[in-house]
């Protein structure tokens, strides 16, 4: 199996975690919990920031100090409503109680410090389609570089539909040339839609010494440490997919696939 697919280590509690020290890089990190109805999970943020994604179900979430109620709404992830979210800066720490079965995702990475705790979303974010024809998908934008409350953190929600490609045409942001293009590491968080269905991405890079491509199961993580990153849902099942990014600086700036750069200038 390749070492860019990260399979769920259980069904119950913390079931993934990827740290920059277990992926080989320097910033992303990628934690997923899922709680039953009245359990609890919790850690400090030490250097890092933390964004606090409810994939599904509701938490009472406790962070920084404060006491920010219920989060969540959307009960099944495939309902596609935005998406209730907190933000917790580097040197604090975040409590979660299951208010019902609940899936949590900790998306991190280096903080400088100076950003206060806040709550995003779902008012702002608003799901948006990008992309024509089959290589349309929607986009529940959560914190983008727009939104200038946290460090280094960029990360985005995707919804293909069945038969669809998504991250394409294929694009790679892979070295630190701004503007040109920036360095970004990232990580995809899938589900499918049957969750008994499989999805297909790709890892690439120009050279061909980077040439993965991954079958996804409903609940895998996708590493991307570099190169091109396509995926795609087989006719029959959709797939919605959490990207976490990081890097140097803030910005995201891609170069596209020369193959694959006549799709993008054609659709302009």
């Amino acid at each position: 199996m390749s070492q860019l697919l990260r399979k769920p280590f259980g069904t119950h509690g913390k079931v993934h975690e990827i740290t920059p020290q277990s992926a080989g890089w320097r910033y992303v990190g990628f934690s997923l919990y899922r709680l039953r109805a009245g359990e609890e999970a919790g850690e400090a943020t030490d250097t890092n920031e933390v964004i606090l994604v409810m994939v599904e179900g509701k938490a009472s979430l406790q962070a920084a100090g404060q006491d920010w109620g219920v989060l969540g709404e959307r009960m099944d992830v495939f309902e596609k409503t935005p998406p209730h979210c907190l933000y917790v800066p580097n040197g604090q720490a975040w409590r979660a109680t299951a208010e019902t079965d609940c899936t949590i995702a900790v998306c991190s990475a280096p903080g400088r410090g100076g950003h206060q705790a806040r709550r995003i979303g779902p008012d702002g974010i608003t799901l948006t389609a990008r992309g024509k024809g089959t290589n349309t998908r929607h986009i529940n934008n959560i914190a983008m570089e727009n939104e200038d409350f946290c460090d280094a953190l960029l990360v985005t929600e995707v919804f293909t539909p069945a038969g669809h490609w998504s991250s394409y045409p294929s694009h790679r942001h892979d070295e630190d040339d701004f503007p040109r293009i920036t360095y970004l590491e990232e990580t995809y968080y899938h589900r499918l839609n049957p969750a008994s269905g499989f999805g297909i991405q790709r890892v690439y890079t120009d050279d061909g010494r980077l040439d993965e491509t991954m079958a996804v199961a409903d609940g895998d993580v996708v590493l991307v440490p570099r190169g091109h990153h396509p995926c795609g849902a087989p006719y029959g099942f959709e797939m919605y997919y959490l990207n976490v990014m990081a890097g140097p600086l803030r910005k995201w700036r891609f170069v596209p696939d020369p193959h694959v750069e006549w799709i993008m200038k054609r659709d302009a």
